[in-house]
């Protein structure tokens, strides 16, 4: 079951708020001694997080949902747990669960003994998780609170990623986005400079992405990622000939652009200011989700080399 964005937190005594998590979906199924884990593509991920082996050592037959974090000085690291999602080696699995380990944040309950509980509302298998009393130095049920916008600003406070809302009546709805989930992320907006662009696929005349970079220190540019979200219609078409008018030979970025990126773009004189939100930074200082906001006619690309930081 996957939550739909919104732009508020629900209101009321039918919603019930926890905290998102800045990780990696995944579905824990635990059977006779054995546990599968996968990831929400469906992908079996099991030799990649070793440590979450003694789950099987909990209940007979359980599927459980949640997401898995690197926890970094008590908050989660996306880029720390970039290390882990892609390992299939066992010994380098192992290797890293010493100095990389992960917990597992259970929010759901999806089958117990048995018994399928998907249609049943949240409110009950939440019931029947804390019953399960689900604890160990790997895996948690982390709370849930009753006051939402208390808690939005509590994680904005602590540099979470946001929270999640759900409908204490809503049964799971597996596979699908659903109305009764609704995430509400906190996402860094930032000025950056334009260094180049590409067509929309399958398209010659529909912009599709911009790359963009922030101040390097030293006079340059740092390459920071692809912003595809939000420049569909009128957004992209405003800002095609402002970057058609700047054509360069090569990319204008101090640090290495990576060949997927670099096929398909035509580089710009970084002169163009954009505004953009994501949700912080993952491995390699590179935006993660990051989303087109609007062009900063205010703002030069020498004010963002003055201030320093972007």
């Amino acid at each position: 079951m996957l939550a739909t964005a919104t732009d508020r937190v629900p209101a009321g005594a039918d919603w019930v708020h926890e905290v998102k998590w800045d990780g990696m979906r995944v579905i824990a199924e635990i059977h006779a001694g054995a546990v599968t884990l996968r990831s929400r593509s469906g992908r079996e991920v099991t030799a990649s997080f070793p440590e979450l082996a003694r789950l099987g050592e909990t209940f007979e037959d359980v599927v459980l949902d949640g997401e898995i974090v690197a926890l970094e000085q008590g908050r989660p690291s996306f880029g720390a747990l970039a290390e882990r999602m892609h390992v299939r080696d066992s010994r380098r699995a192992h290797a890293l669960a010493a100095t990389r380990p992960i917990t597992f944040m259970i929010f759901d309950l999806l089958r117990l003994f048995g018994q399928d509980l998907t249609s049943q509302p949240w409110s009950a298998r939440r019931e029947l998780l804390e019953r399960l009393e689900l604890r160990s130095p790997h895996w948690q049920v982390p709370p849930t609170y009753a006051d939402g916008e208390q808690l939005l600003t509590a994680t904005a406070e602590q540099g979470l990623e946001g929270i999640v809302s759900k409908r204490r009546a809503a049964a799971y709805a597996a596979g699908r986005r659903s109305p009764d989930w609704r995430k509400l992320p906190h996402r860094a907006r930032q000025s950056v400079v334009v260094g180049g662009w590409r067509w929309e696929t399958d398209s010659s005349t529909r912009l599709g992405a911009l790359l963009v970079g922030e101040p390097d220190g030293e006079g340059g540019w740092r390459y920071l990622g692809r912003v595809g979200s939000g420049l569909v219609g009128a957004a992209g078409a405003a800002l095609l000939p402002e970057l058609q008018a700047l054509p360069r030979a090569e990319h204008p970025f101090s640090n290495e652009v990576p060949r997927e990126d670099v096929l398909g773009t035509t580089w710009t004189e970084p002169r163009l200011v954009v505004e953009v939100q994501a949700l912080g930074r993952g491995s390699g200082g590179r935006l993660r989700q990051p989303a087109y906001i609007g062009r900063r006619h205010d703002v030069s690309a020498q004010d963002l080399q003055e201030a320093g930081d972007g």
